[in-house]
């Protein structure tokens, strides 16, 4: 099979960019995206053509670094799967392919498909560790954890950091990965130290990023290859009001009782 493809070219942050349309090789319809777009590039090399710069790692759905907008959609046409598990089988001969970079405010392009997200990084910082010591194994149900709240931990944790929530929706919203990352500590006994100190700096740092308001149109959860539940970002709003209010009603100690 052979495809054209659409692909944004962009040298660097500071220069314009545009479309350019490269027609493939003969393709093996088992081949990945990712696949697709090495043969693409070392024809373009052949040619002593500039390869496309494109962001990838472990190409196994885990690391998130893949993302990339394929015909409007983040990651491609199918649900629950990153860039380099979507196949070119999902395509058909002679199809004409569009692929972008993520398109956000707080993401802005590096060169050509590479967008900078180290705005998640940020927040991540912002959110800070643990006190509960974790140095060495508990023993057995020291810390009992009730399976509702150990399930919604892992599936919060799935969550991948790829931006794909934040490339679908509108506003250029970073609600679910932050909640994502709020709750898989937040519903932990080991998180509960730093709760609420934790999810007010998470939403402070994600403001000051840039990144939109929810409108709760859900492209979020839609587009998100590890399916996390747009349900997250709730119980993160209850988190963040709760925090708020008991904040507004904590004392801050004074210099001289500080000393004390």
């Amino acid at each position: 099979m052979k495809v054209k493809l659409k692909v944004w070219r962009q040298k660097d942050a500071n220069s314009a960019g545009g479309f350019k349309e490269y027609e493939t090789p003969e393709l093996n319809a088992n081949m990945s995206f990712l696949e697709m777009l090495d043969v693409v590039n070392d024809e373009l090399t052949i040619k002593g053509e500039e390869p496309i710069a494109f962001d990838h790692d472990c190409r196994e759905g885990i690391c998130g670094t893949c993302s990339l907008v394929i015909n409007g959609k983040p990651h491609g046409p199918h649900r629950g799967v990153a860039t380099c598990q979507t196949y070119m089988r999902n395509f058909s001969d002679g199809d004409v392919i569009t692929v972008e970079p993520f398109r956000a405010r707080a993401f802005p392009v590096i060169k050509d498909l590479i967008v900078d997200r180290s705005a998640f990084d940020r927040i991540m910082q912002a959110g800070g560790f643990i006190s509960v010591r974790t140095g060495s194994a508990c023993d057995a149900n020291a810390l009992p954890v009730p399976k509702e709240a150990a399930d919604l931990a892992m599936d919060a944790a799935a969550c991948i950091g790829c931006g794909a929530c934040v490339a679908a929706c509108k506003n250029g919203s970073a609600m679910l990965f932050v909640s994502a990352k709020v709750s898989q500590f937040g519903l932990l006994p080991q998180g509960q130290p730093e709760r609420d100190k934790r999810v007010l700096a998470m939403v402070k740092q994600m403001d000051a990023e840039g990144f939109g308001n929810c409108t709760n149109y859900y492209e979020c959860s839609a587009v998100c290859p590890k399916l996390i539940s747009h349900e997250f970002i709730a119980r993160m709003n209850r988190d963040f009001l709760k925090a708020t209010l008991r904040s507004a009603f904590t004392q801050a100690p004074t210099d001289s009782s500080a000393a004390g």
